[in-house]
């Protein structure tokens, strides 16, 4: 789950990092007021959505010279103008795609009088086990250009959870910052800080970009990303009150309802299987067929009817969508559950693009017995290629 910059600013605050002020707002009377708390005469308005490179990014209903979706304002008039431009229009960073994302929130802060501009991240790396704190004295807007041409100039800091965060591991990130003094110190003092943030809210990603060193020795987090591993949201209820599903795909909001995991994909071979890896085997098969699919949706191994009729109807809420990959494995889940399944859900939703279905293992042939005499047109294969093979030929045809 991701979260705004000033929702994740108001987190790292309350763990004892320095962040600018700055008020949240969703109307232009709320981003004019929010400059009355601030010290001016500096403002920055700050689009707010969950993608990057809003810096840079570019208004589609706005000339093409515009200013993108971070700017300063010197006034409490050019904040009006800048909000009246932003609010309600559509950013596109690269991001976010072409698509873009509508600006519904705005984050005006106070300005910062910037030295020098570094960058910090944190993540799980999954080959290590451990936590990697990446940081680098090339912060900024150009820090993916960085990590492309110059990675000698990021250094990675690997830190075992078992054993934390410890004072040489503060020391590091100093050093690789190249600072010294009193910046040395709060350095060290601040990745303790995002360390123990990390941690105790359960992230799979915190993003400082830039961390910022201003002109009065003091090092701000200026902008931050951060995002929490879903499995873990249970124990945060304080997070959970934090999403926004207005930046999520409604399809995608409506599957986690369900604990379907639901990514849409830009073909038109809509795929319901259960297993990742087998998900994931099951759109590679189909693009070697030469064409597309339209998702990535697992049902995991303990679906129900009411779990496959919801993914039917997920699948099927997309217009692209214009034939249907049913393949299951079944382990723990039984195939004469999940064939009965899918006829309740196929004639619940009207299907009405083809639907061809691969099932193999525990009670396979009830299930096959099951498909055969649903008195639906739903064509069953032998296996994943012969399954791939007739969705693909039955979506040409039927074009």
């Amino acid at each position: 789950m991701n979260i705004h910059e000033y929702q994740a600013k108001e987190l790292l605050a309350k763990f004892g990092i320095a962040i600018p002020k700055g008020v949240a707002a969703l109307t232009v009377e709320e981003a004019v007021k929010a400059t009355e708390s601030l010290p001016g005469p500096l403002y920055v308005v700050k689009s707010q959505i969950h993608a990057g490179g809003r810096g840079k990014g570019k208004f589609k209903e706005l000339p093409a010279d515009a200013k993108g979706g971070v700017r300063l304002a010197k006034s409490v008039d050019e904040v009006r103008d800048h909000a009246t431009e932003m609010l309600g229009n559509t950013l596109v960073t690269i991001q976010t795609g072409d698509a873009g994302k509508q600006v519904n929130r705005l984050y005006v802060t106070d300005g910062v009088d910037i030295a020098k501009e570094y960058y910090l991240s944190m993540l799980v790396d999954r080959k290590t086990g451990r936590i990697a704190m990446i940081v680098s004295t090339e912060g900024g807007m150009d820090i993916e250009e960085v990590a492309h041409s110059t990675p000698e100039k990021i250094t990675t800091i690997v830190i075992d959870p078992a054993q934390g965060f410890m004072p040489h591991h503060g020391r590091a990130v100093a050093f690789a910052l190249k600072l010294s003094g009193d910046l040395n110190k709060q350095a060290a003092k601040l990745a303790a800080s995002l360390y123990e943030a990390f941690v105790s809210l359960d992230c799979a990603m915190l993003e400082i970009n830039p961390l910022v060193e201003s002109k009065d020795g003091q090092l701000l987090v200026l902008d931050t990303k951060m995002s929490f591993d879903s499995n873990a949201l249970f124990r945060h209820p304080e997070v959970m009150a934090l999403r926004d599903e207005t930046e999520e795909d409604a399809a995608e909001v409506e599957a986690s309802k369900y604990d379907l995991a639901y990514i849409k994909l830009d073909g038109n071979i809509g795929c319901m299987v259960n297993g990742a890896g087998l998900a994931m085997a099951t759109m590679d098969i189909i693009k070697l067929n030469g064409a597309f699919p339209a998702n990535f949706l697992d049902v995991g191994g303990g679906a129900t009817t009411e779990k496959v009729t919801a993914a039917f109807k997920i699948i099927l809420s997309d217009p692209a969508v214009k034939g249907i990959l049913v393949n299951i494995f079944g382990g723990i889940m039984k195939c004469d559950i999940i064939a009965a399944g899918i006829v309740a859900a196929a004639k619940e939703v009207n299907l009405s693009v083809p639907l061809v279905v691969r099932l193999e293992g525990t009670n396979v042939q009830l299930g096959k017995d099951i498909l055969a005499n649903s008195g639906l047109p739903i064509v069953p294969a032998n296996d994943l290629g012969d399954a791939a093979q007739k969705i693909v030929a039955q979506v040409n045809n039927a074009a």
